[in-house]
């Protein structure tokens, strides 16, 4: 790959023999010469390198546009479908810093992540819309909004409250209250309810009603105020040949479907902080203006990437219509998640309960795959593997460039990236702001959600000394406490292994200048960089990253304790007075880690697969079940790997044949709850001690039983 780098007008200490070298051959070739103005005079280096063929990939965001053009203008380069140029920014990111001098470890590790191959594509959600939108709203506001949208959208109005409403019929329009509103760009369902004595159908707005009634309660929306109505019915007289007012008539029901909605209500219909794609909230002007200018473009077909891949066998939410982990239906912020926990009338693969993700209502915040214990919900835009490839090599070329004391900054490509290029060019005008330090390295992320703890500790497990991750206020708060909790996590077992310092910390980026100030700490400690590749399965990578950190740390501590919020893993504590073996608990665990022992009555557990779900404990019927968040350390970590028993009894023998059916608890249970029935009176109450088999044969070898043929 050809990389092309541009030092700005010399507004940037860049070292390209130094790039290069720490790049070597193949991914430095370019680097040694250092351009000034690549957009402008030097232009002709750009074209040179265009007509190679090679990959391209050119030191400048800025200009990428520019760039662009120029490739398509230069006779005999290929094009951007058979050699796409890639961009990446060193300037706001590293040279327009005051440590930019110390800045060319950092500068090599974003030209080798930049010079990766693209994550591999993923299906995608298809979307169509034929332009059909319902404003919904008052009157005046809805008729306003109305008259933009015109010729270029099918309009409908639902209108509610006085107002005025154009003679002509322009737009279909109807008056009523929301009662339902779901869907998503293509497909929304609205339900509403008319009490409006007046048939907006029907009527002609011949405007006779406003005349005829003595109250005015009547306006130009064709709406009746009831509370000022006094029942005088003259409306009703000079409408009667169009029949359009009815005030006997039932409150009617509509439901119909639109591909957009626009919301002009003081409170929007859909309160999420995350709303489907279709559905604009214009409380006023300047909002209306953008939702206007947004919703004239959205006719056709459009398609997003599916951000998500679901593996129902994994899923920890429900066994046995009983409720587990909800995490990624608590988390979702546009409620594309809900629960699927009943598998009556299913048979086969349906039969297994789980959830149900709409891909389109997904977002794509991938807070859901981070706050999964099982990782049954992964993120697949990109998925773990590429991501954890793409913070490998940002770290290893940083440490083979000379770089120490990595910081890992995950960032979202919104409002992240916009604030980290703020805080650079901050860095470059005012000599009291510093910029990113030379060794923060930045990952853009789609969404900064969508990175776990089994990336982070991959992170550290790489030799970062730290990972910060970077908020800006576009998250949801759920998103916030989802990552705030699982840094918790991730920080206990960083500390509880003897690593020195704080490793994690969660970023609030409001403004450049609070930015700067928060990323002024101390490094942590770090390890010796592992040699793993992060898999793409969840719990593997986080085995792999824990394996890892506990071989390079110096820690004997045999147990590290979780904070109880967001642990995926831990141990359970069994109440074997209460605990009657029924291993009910064994049928619920989505993980195997809980077992039964065929030979014997024997409770057997497997901590490693535990991800402390909760179905044992909700699905005992004795309530002898307690979970236990933690990372056991034990025998080098090989007791958390190896089964051991929690609970165990003897057999209960057949007082009849001494054949073991069952355990003594289970038995004095059955005992103490059956023991009143008329069936086990007398010589009979022994029919309780027996096997099946025997009180079979007791019921129809007794003399006092009562047979069919006596009656």
């Amino acid at each position: 790959m050809t990389t092309l780098i541009c030092n700005c007008n010399k507004t940037m200490p860049l070292d390209g023999p130094a790039l290069a070298k720490a790049l070597g051959p193949d991914a430095g070739a370019g680097l040694a010469t250092v351009h000034q103005t690549l957009c402008r005079r030097e232009a002709a280096a750009f074209q040179r390198a265009a007509l190679g063929g090679d990959p391209l990939l050119v030191a400048c965001t800025q200009e990428s546009r520019l760039f662009v053009e120029l490739n398509e203008q230069t006779a005999g380069a290929p094009g951007l479908v058979e050699r796409p140029i890639r961009f990446v920014n060193i300037r706001e990111t590293a040279g327009w810093s005051k440590e930019a001098a110390a800045a060319t470890p950092k500068i090599a590790a974003l030209i080798a992540l930049a010079q990766l191959p693209d994550a591999d594509p993923v299906p995608t959600v298809d979307y169509r819309s034929e332009g059909r939108v319902l404003v919904i709203g008052p009157t005046d506001r809805a008729v306003h909004a109305a008259a933009m949208l015109a010729g270029k959208l099918a309009v409908s109005l639902l209108i509610d409250g006085p107002g005025s409403v154009p003679q002509p019929r322009d737009w279909p329009v109807h008056a009523g209250r929301i009662t339902g509103l779901g869907g998503w760009l293509g497909a929304f369902e609205v339900r509403w309810e008319s009490r409006n004595p007046i048939d907006l159908d029907l009527c002609t707005r011949c405007n006779a009603c406003i005349e005829a009634c003595p109250e005015q309660a009547i306006d130009f929306s064709y709406q009746i105020d009831l509370a000022r109505c006094r029942s005088h019915r003259d409306c009703v007289k000079v409408c009667d040949a169009a029949g359009a007012i009815d005030f006997q008539r039932e409150p009617q029901s509509f439901s119909e479907r639109f591909d957009l909605i626009l919301d002009l209500n003081a409170e929007p219909l859909i309160d999420l902080h995350q709303p489907p794609q279709g559905y604009w909230h214009a409380a006023d002007e300047p909002a209306l203006v953008t939702a206007v200018l947004e919703l004239r473009e959205c006719t056709g077909d459009f398609e997003k990437p599916k951000f998500f891949h679901y593996q129902q066998r994994l899923c920890a939410h429900s066994r046995n219509e009983k409720i587990g982990c909800s995490a990624c239906i608590d988390v979702c912020s546009a409620r594309a998640i809900r629960s699927d926990a009943s598998a009556k009338g299913r048979s086969g693969a349906a039969a297994l309960p789980g959830i149900v993700v709409e891909p389109h209502l997904c977002v794509g915040c991938g807070a859901c795959t981070t706050v999964c214990p099982t990782g049954a919900i992964g993120y697949a835009a990109p998925r773990i593997d590429h991501q954890g490839r793409r913070i490998r090599t940002l770290l290893s070329t940083y440490r083979e460039a000379g770089g120490r004391d990595a910081a890992l900054l995950v960032h979202s490509q919104g409002g992240g990236a916009r604030l980290i290029g703020e805080l650079g060019r901050a860095a470059r005008s005012d000599a009291a702001v510093q910029g990113l330090p030379a060794r923060c390295l930045p990952l853009d992320v789609w969404h900064t959600a969508s990175v776990g703890i089994e990336l982070w500790l991959s992170a550290i497990a790489f030799g970062a000394s730290q990972v910060l991750v970077l908020m800006t206020g576009e998250e949801a708060p759920d998103y916030r406490r989802a990552v705030a909790a699982q840094m918790a996590v991730a920080q206990a077992l960083l500390s509880g292994l003897g690593l020195p310092g704080r490793h994690l910390h969660l970023l609030d980026g409001r403004d450049a200048k609070a930015l700067d100030a928060a990323l002024r700490m101390p490094p942590a400690g770090s390890v010796r960089p592992a040699a793993f590749a992060v898999p793409a399965d969840k719990r593997t990578a986080l085995e792999l990253a824990l394996e890892h950190l506990r071989l390079a740390s110096a820690t004997s501590a045999e147990v590290i304790a979780l904070p109880a919020e967001g642990s995926p893993f831990g141990s359970l504590e069994v109440d074997r007075h209460r605990c009657t073996m029924c291993l009910s608990c064994v049928g619920a665990c989505p993980s195997a880690a809980l077992a039964d022992n065929p030979a014997k009555p024997e409770l057997r557990f497997i901590e490693k697969n535990c991800v402390q779900c909760g179905l044992c404990a909700v699905t005992c019927p004795e309530q002898a079940i307690v979970l236990q968040p933690r990372l056991l350390l034990a025998d080098e970590g090989r007791a958390r790997k190896q089964s051991r028993v929690l609970n165990e009894a003897e057999p209960y023998r057949c007082i009849r044949c001494s054949k073991p059916f069952g355990t003594f608890q289970a038995i004095e249970l059955m005992i103490g709850k059956l023991g009143a029935h008329p069936m086990f009176q007398g010589a009979a109450a022994d029919r309780l001690r027996m096997c099946a088999d025997c009180r079979v044969i007791d019921i129809h070898s007794s003399a006092s039983e009562v047979r069919i043929t006596d009656v």
